[in-house]
């Protein structure tokens, strides 16, 4: 018996506002909560994404590194290239490292956070 339904994620970062801000663009999503150190983004489906402002944050390394990521986040996406393009003109960058490029995207979010953009069949 499941003890609950996943409602939220929060990620780490040393400035909620731009995390926020891009998650919120990036899912079509929107500012549901605010307070000094932390950011809730509702997204359409319900599922909530948190920006949480933590003191000497330190951005993780993907795939590897001191700190190394300790999770990601992954997306299924219609378009491989169009969704690359958009989560760049909102602010992420594309990861050096590209494993499987024609079925997987590595991201990288404003924070640091790696994420995937993926076209499942």
């Amino acid at each position: 018996m499941a003890i609950g339904k996943l409602w939220s994620v929060t990620l780490d970062c040393d400035d909620p506002q731009p995390l926020a801000d891009f998650w919120a663009k990036a899912l079509d999503g929107k500012i549901a909560y605010t307070s000094d150190q932390f950011i809730g983004v509702e997204t359409p489906d319900g599922l909530c994404i948190g920006a949480y402002k933590i003191q000497d944050y330190v951005r993780p390394a993907w795939p590897d590194g001191a700190p190394p990521k300790q999770f990601h986040l992954d997306f299924s996406v219609d378009d491989l290239d169009d969704a690359e393009r958009a989560v760049l003109d909102l602010g992420a960058t594309k990861a050096e490292r590209q494993p499987s490029p024609e079925r997987w995207r590595v991201m990288i979010d404003p924070a640091g956070h790696p994420f995937c953009l993926t076209k499942m069949a």
